[in-house]
């Protein structure tokens, strides 16, 4: 059973994640509206102010941080979870200075993101990162930022990397190095 005070607004320009999410989402008692950009997200939140939000931070149009304002301007005591694949530190201070309930890196699933809408203080027990990210790692999510910049064009990222495109397209076979 739906409860109509557990309204959801989820915004991220992946199609499928977002279908994929909006249907677990369902399954946990939210009632979904989704969007795949910031200016459908405030047209569905104007005509139904919801209580909960999943942000993507980078899509078409204004990012996941202009929408996160405009909807904390809407409702105040709105629980939003900010998603990203591309997490730094920068964007989660301003996230959360925005009003973002809770900021996570791709890829969280949907009990996670139940978990972020409850959490109410930080977490004194969280343990800071042994080590720095591997080269190999840096490597690999600078890769994939620039690959998402062009739309998943190879060509135009290998040329912006000033990478030949078939060296770019091996690095891309191989796994994400680990952090």
């Amino acid at each position: 059973m739906i409860n109509q005070a557990n309204n959801l607004l989820l915004v991220d320009d992946d199609e499928v994640f977002r279908k994929v999410l909006a249907r677990a989402m369902q399954k946990r008692g939210y009632a979904v509206r989704s969007a795949e950009d910031a200016e459908a997200a405030i047209q569905l939140a104007s005509e139904t102010v919801p209580q909960f939000a999943v942000v993507d931070l980078k899509m078409p149009g204004p990012s996941g941080l202009v929408l996160v304002s405009q909807l904390k301007q809407l409702n105040p005591d709105m629980r939003i979870v900010m998603l990203t694949g591309f997490a730094s530190v920068a964007t989660a201070v301003e996230a959360i200075k925005l009003g973002a309930t809770h900021y996570l890196a791709k890829p969280a699933d949907a009990d996670e993101i139940v978990a972020a809408f409850g959490r109410e203080t930080g977490d004194v027990e969280t343990e800071p990162a042994a080590a720095p990210m591997s080269v190999p790692r840096v490597e690999w999510e600078h890769i994939q930022r620039v690959l998402t910049e062009h739309d998943g064009n190879i060509s135009a990222a290998a040329r912006s990397l000033n990478m030949h495109r078939r060296t770019l397209q091996r690095k891309l076979l191989k796994n994400p190095a680990k952090r």
